[in-house]
C-alpha cells in the first residue's frame, strides 16, 4: 500500500504536491494507470489512479473515499519537554506517530534546556511517521507552550492528566497502566531532563493530575514519553 499526503483534496480529481510528485514518479518509477492510495490526514483514506505524469505535479484521479478509517480506540495527548539533543526529541515524535498519539506539545518547564523547537520540521517527520504506518490521522502539533499555560488549557478539561515524575510527590505515584481509559482523553506530562520542579509537581497536583510511574528505572525523557505511548496503545488493543 503506497500512501501519498494530500491535505487539501476537495474533488474528484488531485495534484500531488512537488515532493509527492517526485516521490511517486522518480523515486517509486509510478506511471499513468498505477494505483495508490492518499490521505487528507484528517481521517479519509482515498484510492486513486494516476491519470498524469508531470515530475513536478503529478495528476492522480479519486477512485473510491473510505471515511474514518482506522481511527485509535483512545485520544492521547503527550506533552512532552524537548530534549537538549534535538534529535532525541524528533525519534519520540516518529515513534508515537507510528505507534499512535492524537496530540503532541512541546513544553517549556523550570528545568529545561532547550526552549523552542522548529514546527515546521516536526511537522514534516510527522506527515512522514503517518504515511509509514499507514495511518490517516495526522496529530496535532503545538509548538513552545509554556507548563502554567498548558495547565490553564486543561484547568476546566473532564480528562485524565498524569505527570510523569522521577521524585517522590506529596502523593504516591501510582502504574501508567491502571490509570489508561478509552472513554476519555488522556493527557501526559512528561518533563525535561532535569525533571519538573517541586514547584511544577505541586501546581499540577493542585489541578487534578495523578504521578504516575512507569516501573522502577530511571528514564530519558524521549524513552519515557514513547513507554508512555506504547502503555496506552497496548492497553487499548
Amino acid at each position: 500500500m503506497l500512501l501519498f499526503y494530500a491535505p487539501d483534496i476537495d474533488s474528484s480529481t488531485y495534484i500531488l504536491k512537488e515532493d509527492e510528485s517526485k516521490h511517486c514518479l522518480k523515486s517509486l518509477r509510478m506511471k499513468i494507470g498505477d494505483k495508490l492510495y492518499l490521505t487528507d490526514g484528517k481521517g479519509t483514506l482515498y484510492h486513486a489512479q494516476i491519470v498524469g505524469d508531470n515530475i513536478k505535479s503529478c495528476t492522480v484521479e479519486i477512485l473510491t473515499q473510505e471515511n474514518n478509517y482506522l481511527p485509535l480506540p483512545y485520544r492521547l495527548h503527550l506533552a512532552v519537554a524537548p530534549t537538549k539533543n534535538t534529535d532525541r526529541f524528533e525519534w519520540f515524535v516518529e515513534k508515537a506517530v507510528e505507534i499512535g498519539v492524537s496530540e503532541i506539545s512541546s513544553i517549556v518547564c523550570d528545568h529545561s534546556e532547550r526552549i523552542s523547537l522548529k514546527s515546521e520540521r516536526v511537522e514534516r517527520l510527522m506527515i512522514a511517521a503517518m504515511k509509514q504506518s499507514l495511518s490517516t490521522f495526522l496529530p496535532d502539533f503545538n509548538a513552545n507552550i509554556s507548563f502554567q499555560d498548558l495547565l490553564k488549557v486543561y484547568a476546566d478539561k473532564d480528562c485524565i492528566k498524569l505527570i510523569a515524575y522521577c521524585e517522590k510527590a506529596s502523593v504516591p505515584s501510582v502504574s501508567l497502566k491502571s490509570l489508561v481509559n478509552s472513554d476519555k482523553e488522556i493527557l501526559i506530562l512528561i518533563g525535561p531532563e532535569g525533571d519538573f520542579s517541586r514547584k511544577e509537581v505541586e501546581e499540577a497536583l493542585s489541578q487534578g493530575f495523578v504521578p504516575v510511574t512507569m516501573g522502577k528505572k530511571r528514564l530519558r525523557t524521549e524513552t519515557a514519553a514513547v513507554v508512555a505511548c506504547t502503555t496506552v496503545s497496548m492497553v487499548n488493543q
